[in-house]
């Protein structure tokens, strides 16, 4: 698994007065650092290390959200109320429904 295909974040936090080093892929994991580089540096490290002992005990690693297939299609529930109002403006702007959606889910 190359740990370079992870999603990787740095962020400040308050809390620690320390610069953040995350991975989506590994919400549980952090790594905290007085300059963002070393934070990005330091996540990383956990990262590959946390893969290796996966590898190691047999577990199953998580796919990059990069290397992820998506469909295109999810399911979302919401209200009957909710879902008459959108049918109208989708009617409205003369779009369908799943146009209109995709466009406020991208706004």
């Amino acid at each position: 698994m190359n740990i370079n295909h992870y999603t990787y974040r740095v962020t400040w936090s308050p809390e620690d007065e320390e610069h953040a080093g995350l991975c989506a892929e590994f919400p549980s994991l952090s790594w905290l650092a007085k300059t963002p580089e070393a934070a990005l540096k330091g996540i990383r490290q956990v990262v590959a290390e946390v893969i290796a002992d996966m590898q190691t005990s047999g577990e199953i690693i998580p796919v990059p959200l990069a290397e992820k297939h998506y469909s295109g299609e999810f399911r979302v529930r919401i209200p009957p109320e909710v879902h008459r109002s959108l049918a109208l403006q989708a009617a409205e702007q003369s779009i369908s429904l799943n146009r209109l959606a995709s466009a406020k889910l991208a706004a």
